[in-house]
């Protein structure tokens, strides 16, 4: 049972009693990521979680770290286009002691200029490191042609340049203007009880940031683009993105299944006819990316160069002949059977449901029960599917190459 409440400043707690484990995930959710940056502040929201846990006025880093690592437990963060979330994971009677070191980092985080250089050339590595991995940068490469000058596409990481710029008043002019209580869900999952709300809202409840109207982005466009790069490697990358749906669609379960049975699973009719049938890749998937105003399907795979035009002909017949025909009610039942085996084996991690009830309560800010969620999947058909297959996978998509030569004609 999910437990929901909402302080007096607005920032909202979401609590799931799991008694039958001895473990509690704690995760703070910001309604802040890359979609709210600039071209000239872009990769701040990935630099400030790095920063995070740099420092506070009480703790250095290291003692952040050993806080944690003495009593068995986890702390970690990421960042996405859209949210940015810390967390920790830690033994259930060590609840309360992760909950005060990561309101401290939220709080108290000092960036001092010693560690703000130190980390800034971190992230300058974790760039390179990414420059080094094509069949991730490709991706990044599609989010650009697809959206064009929007801010979701941005690389979450920024640029060397941008980053270059940032300075200690910068991040903390940052989080006062984005770190606000309206944008912060606290999630708790795990062996604790309701009272355990009470010490989240003496540390989370009370405080008060700027709510000064901020500039929005505006809505997404989806554009037709063909972007590529030369690029010494060894495969060709290839990149195809088709318009999806935004989060909370009512047809998402239908694409859910649909992305299933085309690239999510070595089943999958992308993985049986590119990697099985013609030995073409070792890798091709498709997925989901699901925004708070769009989404976007996307198609991966990666070949030798000489092979491009096969692997893109083989994925657009895969595609024709999935729009032709359509899911068999074989691939509908083991589809089905397959999330909802995926969405059971997720309940037992406190981290999956902690994650879970925090980005629902983040981006939807409603929570849907196993039966519900049961329900929706076993409502989808071969005609719900059928429907949605045609109207997604049209002519309108875009293609994202990362390849060691030039001049491929699908470009042109």
């Amino acid at each position: 049972m999910i437990k929901k409440y909402t302080c007096q400043n607005g920032v909202r707690i979401v609590l799931e009693k799991i008694p039958t484990v001895r473990s509690v995930a704690i995760g703070l959710w910001i309604k802040t990521g890359s979609i709210n940056e600039t071209p000239d502040n872009n990769g701040i929201s990935h630099f400030l979680e790095h920063m995070f846990f740099k420092g506070t006025t009480t703790r250095g880093a290291r003692e952040i770290a050993e806080s944690f690592d003495s009593i068995g437990g986890q702390v970690n963060a990421f960042t996405s286009k859209e949210y940015t979330c810390y967390y920790a994971k830690v033994l259930d009677n060590h609840a309360s002691m992760a909950l005060d070191v990561l309101s401290d980092m939220f709080f108290n985080s000092t960036f001092v200029e010693e560690e703000l250089q130190k980390e800034k050339n971190v992230v300058y590595e974790e760039i390179k490191m990414y420059e080094d991995t094509p069949d991730d940068i490709v991706h990044d490469l599609l989010s650009r042609a697809v959206y064009e000058n929007h801010p979701l596409g941005y690389p979450i990481l920024g640029t060397e340049e941008t980053l270059s710029t940032f300075t200690s008043e910068t991040l903390k002019q940052y989080v006062h203007d984005m770190y606000t209580p309206d944008k912060l869900v606290v999630s708790i999952a795990g062996n604790v009880d309701e009272s355990f709300i009470k010490e989240v809202e003496k540390l989370f409840g009370s405080y008060q940031r700027s709510d000064k109207a901020r500039e929005t982005t505006g809505r997404p466009s989806f554009h037709q683009n063909k972007l590529s790069r030369k690029k010494e490697t060894e495969q060709a990358h290839l990149c195809l993105g088709f318009e999806g749906l935004h989060i909370g669609h009512k047809d998402v379960y239908s694409l859910i299944v649909m992305n299933n049975v085309l690239g999510g699973s070595m089943s999958s009719r992308l993985f049986q006819e590119v990697r099985e049938q013609r030995g073409l890749a070792y890798s091709v998937y498709s997925y989901h990316s699901a925004y708070q105003d769009g989404g976007m399907v996307t198609i991966y795979s990666g070949t030798g160069a000489n092979q491009l035009d096969v692997l893109y002909e083989t994925i657009q017949n895969t595609l024709f002949q999935f729009k032709k025909e359509g899911i068999t009610a074989k691939e509908l039942k083991n589809s089905k059977e397959q999330l909802k085996g995926s969405l059971m084996l997720s309940l037992e991690s406190t981290n999956s449901r902690m994650s879970r009830n925090g980005k629902n309560e983040l981006m939807l800010g409603k929570h849907r029960s196993l039966d519900e969620i049961v329900e929706q999947i076993d409502q989808v058909t071969e005609e719900s599917v059928f429907t949605l297959t045609n109207n997604i996978f049209t002519d309108n998509f875009s293609t994202a190459l990362i390849s060691p030569i030039e001049g491929w004609k699908g470009l042109k």
